[in-house]
């Protein structure tokens, strides 16, 4: 099932919204993708981007704020039943299969591959108290072999990024999970997902509006599909994809 937004005022259902697209936006402006026409709702208020089966809400500076089931956010990630309030309407995410619980820290994890070590650092509190273990398998992914990587779903060996650029040139992370963060919150941020069809990227923060590249082309608001040798640039750091 299509995760959904239902828009309401007052009690009363004005529309319900599918999240059938990457990248949705919310606001007063009619180009919006959910328009709210009032005006204590901004131009372009907020966003969500849905990745896999889950959604995550980021508020685009909005002159009145972005709250969840009451409280002020910036980022969330959205669950199942979830009240987003924004001005005086409320949208309610509806999604049976998101995720919950502990799952949060894996979907904003943030892995910089310019940095020392390829440190991650997180979107939340809650991912915060789980670094150092994180950290810990970053490490260790990075210090294993090609031959003791494991392999996906068709059996093939696990696709991997090597940086080409930065401090850390030269090193590699296996793509083990079925989502991947890399880049600079706040300056450019991508998610890499493994799919039945393949791998995909797709841009999910871009402080100056820009997109990260494949091959020196920007990749846009939608997801692009990898293929091997491909050449990505995120944050100012090339890193080659290597399928297999």
């Amino acid at each position: 099932m299509t995760a959904k937004l239902i828009l309401t005022h007052d009690g009363n259902t004005i529309g319900e919204f599918e999240l059938n697209k990457e990248q949705m936006t919310i606001g007063r402006k009619p180009e919006n993708d959910v328009q709210i026409d009032n005006l204590a709702v901004s131009g372009q208020h907020a966003k969500i981007i849905t990745i896999l089966n889950d959604s995550f809400l980021e508020d685009m500076n909005s002159t009145n704020g972005t709250y969840v089931n009451g409280s002020l956010v910036k980022k969330h990630a959205l669950q199942d039943g979830d009240t987003v309030t924004i001005g005086k309407h409320q949208l309610r995410y509806i999604n049976k299969e998101a995720s919950t619980g502990s799952d949060d820290f894996e979907k904003t994890m943030i892995i910089r591959p310019d940095a020392a070590g390829m440190p991650a650092s997180a979107g939340s509190p809650t991912v915060e108290r789980q670094m150092a273990e994180v950290n810990k398998k970053i490490e260790e992914q990075i210090g294993k072999p090609a031959a003791d990587q494991p392999a996906d779903g068709n059996g093939s060996a696990t696709a991997r990024l090597q940086v080409l650029s930065g401090a850390n040139s030269g090193k590699e992370l296996a793509l083990t999970k079925a989502l991947t963060t890399i880049g600079r919150p706040g300056q450019q941020v991508a998610a890499i997902t493994r799919r039945p069809q393949g791998y995909f990227i797709i841009h999910v923060e871009g402080g100056d509006g820009s997109f990260p590249t494949i091959n020196g082309q920007q990749i846009g608001t939608q997801a692009q599909a990898l293929n091997d040798h491909d050449i990505i640039e995120v944050a100012g750091v090339k890193m080659e994809f290597f399928l297999g």
